[in-house]
């Protein structure tokens, strides 16, 4: 739903305030106060402990399933029932949205550089090319600056890489910006090993067109290191072989049934993880907290009823093979139901929100700490605010994660739908500001089991999953209950607002109308400086009209206050909106 062009009235919203007890949600825009009822108290209902109980499940699921819950595997299969199951009971209908994509499948991946040959955590290049059928053979050589580096076309002077195996440290620059450097000085392949002892799974780019690349752990690195110091053979052999697959999976959706449908507010995460482990930070923390977050907002509802607007869960697959599963549901919206996009008032991400040496983060959509290399369509940054107006309520420090798009908004924001989300970090390393901020342990990963097998129960830190699935909680509740400050839309809807100064035998009129674009009635009062007329129980569609004579023969330019009113079980529900008109001058 895109915003709506009035700009509400403060003055008259504080009226309201008055009488209402009002919540305003997030930081709303100058002018923009609005009256609304109490979202319901998720923030109190989701908690870290009750999440772990759900994680402990997702791990029993991926105990019986060969420790992986991958795309394709039974421990996908399984975690989707479980999730299903669990909203089926709590009220909701899920639907499975299935789609097939092609994918890499590697046939061989291996390295033997100066007689290392490492076997474990051995990855080749996301947009990588195969080396030939019998790998890639050539001398080892290293760019010449201290770091080992190579993001410098000087860091290669001297080096004659002509047929060359370029062995080189992560740091500094992006990968390509190192492959790249290596390739002009004739490199026919790349070693690129970490610079701390975990696993590196590069990425290069689509754009380029590159040699065959592998990433390594730095113990890995450290060990050819210390090979060719003692005199190894400087060679290496990397073969790399891969076929293209074509693969079917799915993401699961569910809806609340209550709520307005023009108006949704989604919240998001991947359900699949790596093949290598588990997942359960990696994202059984994100997928079993929205989780809970359905199922107490259903609890809640019997009692209270559903917030105004509509909540969308989703439980994306194929996010760990290239956000596939967002990607695929976003797409279909864009080429078959383009309205339904635009109904989407803003979405909500959650990948990893239990990391063992954890930052509270929130998605910059503001940009003020990161400049976001990607679009940061209009209502992100109110929709940010919603999160950390909610810590800096509770005293929790935050700070800024960048908005990046790798994860599951990228293909939201790509197509002008707000986001913001949460983060506790995954393959960053902690500095010691955030150790001020939050604990844990500078200058080692925020995960240190990412994408591995170690990636279990045990590797989810219970404050960190407490802090965020409560946040995740009160920012479901506080947008369903009111997206004014992001998109505009508020509680009741008034839509085609206007207000025109006429004349009439030499008088001077103020005629004021708006139409009710809720599904349902609402009482709507129009008030100008020469009168005021309430309308009771409108129809959806109809419309609200009034001509008030000013008495003079003239009027300067002013406004009319247009205000409507709903009830959601019991729970008053009021809008302001301040409407414009031109002077005019009869005589």
């Amino acid at each position: 739903m895109r915003p709506r062009s009035f700009v509400p009235s403060a003055a008259a919203a504080s009226l309201v305030l008055a009488v209402l007890s009002a919540a305003p949600v997030g930081a709303a825009p100058a002018g923009a106060l609005r009256a609304a009822a109490d979202p319901l108290p998720l923030e109190d209902l989701v908690t870290g402990d009750a999440v772990m109980d759900r994680l402990v499940d997702l791990q029993a699921i991926a105990d019986a399933n060969g420790n992986s819950r991958a795309l394709e595997t039974p421990g996908y299969e399984a975690s989707a029932v479980y999730v299903e199951e669990a909203l089926t009971a709590a009220g909701y209908t899920p639907e499975r949205q299935y789609f097939t994509f092609e994918d890499l499948v590697v046939d061989d991946l291996s390295l033997t550089a100066a007689g290392v040959e490492p076997t474990d955590d051995l990855y080749a290049a996301e947009f990588s090319p195969a080396t030939p059928d019998d790998g890639v053979t050539g001398p080892i050589v290293q760019p010449v600056d201290d770091l080992r580096h190579g993001c410098t076309a000087a860091d290669w002077d001297g080096v004659d890489a002509t047929g060359a195996v370029a062995l080189v440290s992560r740091g500094t620059c992006a990968f390509s910006i190192k492959v790249t450097n290596a390739m002009a000085d004739g490199a026919v392949a790349v070693i690129l090993y970490n610079n701390v002892d975990e696993p590196l799974n590069p990425t290069l780019g689509a754009a380029g067109a590159w040699v065959p690349t592998v990433g390594l752990s730095l113990s890995d690195g450290q060990e050819i290191l210390a090979a060719l110091e003692g005199g190894a053979a400087a060679e290496a052999t990397y073969d790399y072989q891969y076929h293209v697959d074509e693969f079917e999976t799915f993401n699961v959706i569910a809806q609340t049934p209550g709520g307005r449908a023009n108006n949704v507010v989604m919240a998001g995460a991947h359900l699949d993880g790596v093949e290598e482990g588990p997942g359960i930070n990696d994202n059984g923390s994100g997928s079993m907290a929205i989780l809970e977050v359905a199922v107490q907002l259903a609890a809640a509802a019997e009692e209270d009823g559903w917030p105004d607007n509509a909540v969308r869960f989703a439980w994306w697959g194929a996010e760990e093979v290239g956000l596939v599963g967002s990607t695929h549901y976003v797409d279909d919206l864009v080429a078959n139901d383009p309205a339904a996009l635009d109904d989407i008032a803003t979405y909500l991400n959650f990948d990893m929100v239990g990391s063992p040496n954890y930052i509270i983060g929130v998605y910059d959509a503001d940009e003020s700490t990161h400049e976001a290399p990607v679009p940061v369509p209009e209502g992100s940054a109110e929709t940010e605010a919603v999160f950390t107006d909610y810590f800096d309520q509770i005293g929790q420090p935050w700070v800024d994660t960048e908005f990046s798009g790798r994860s599951d908004y990228q293909a939201f924001i790509n197509n002008g739908v707000p986001a913001s989300g949460l983060f506790t970090g995954a393959d960053g390393s902690k500095t010691a500001e955030e150790v001020a901020l939050f604990g844990g342990t500078e200058g080692i990963f925020y995960d240190p089991n990412y994408h591995s097998p170690e990636d279990t129960i045990d590797n989810v830190d219970p404050t960190a999953l407490d802090i965020m699935s409560r946040a995740i909680g009160h920012a479901v509740a506080a947008l369903a209950d009111d997206t004014f400050p992001v998109n505009g839309a508020g509680n009741p809807e008034l839509t085609a607002l206007t207000a025109e100064a006429r004349c009439l035998n030499g008088t001077a009129y103020v005629a004021v109308r708006a139409t009710n674009d809720e599904t349902g009635w609402a009482d709507v009062r129009i008030a100008t400086d020469f009168g005021q007329k309430k309308f009771t129980k409108v129809g959806s569609g109809s419309n609200a009209y009034q001509s008030f004579s000013t008495r003079s023969a003239s009027v300067e330019a002013g406004s009319a206050t247009v205000s409507a009113y709903r009830w959601n079980d019991g729970d008053p529900r009021h809008q302001v909106y301040e409407v414009p008109y031109d002077a005019i001058s009869c005589g």
